[in-house]
């Protein structure tokens, strides 16, 4: 197997401000979808939107649940400059910043928002660990 992650899916319970979100907000670029699901092509994978609850349903999972969900989504730019002008991105796009982009303890920068549904974002610059697009064609 060769390891990879091909596509995340949010369970989101208003799709169409998450759609708007994404879209209008963040500018992510949308695939043409079924009116029930959304999908965001992105560098190297995509983003997909579904209803909460249709998403439980699909993994035969409970649908209820809050608070801190165990996992952030990383999104990784080239400069500390990068990092700002995305959190202010988010912010105008209507994400709460929950930590607001500062040097961090393993030498680069970051900080975080929350998406109107409550998912975390990172936005990172490490200079140590660095994918830009060329990287993720493969």
């Amino acid at each position: 197997m060769k390891p990879r992650i091909s596509m995340i899916t949010l369970g989101v319970d208003d799709l169409p401000h998450a759609i708007a979100f994404y879209r209008d907000g963040l500018g992510f670029p949308q695939m043409e979808s079924p009116p029930e699901v959304a999908f965001f092509t992105l560098a190297g994978c995509w983003l997909g939107l579904y209803g909460r609850a249709a998403l439980a349903v699909d993994a035969q999972v409970a649908a209820d649940g809050s608070g801190f969900p165990g996992f952030s989504i990383a999104h990784n730019v080239a400069s500390e400059a990068e990092v700002d002008a995305v959190m202010a991105l988010a912010a105008r796009a209507g994400a709460e910043i929950v930590k607001p982009a500062q040097k961090v303890f393993w030498g680069g920068y970051s900080g975080y928002f929350r998406d109107p549904e409550g998912y975390l974002w990172e936005v990172a610059h490490n200079p140590l660990f660095w994918v830009g697009p060329a990287d993720v064609a493969a």
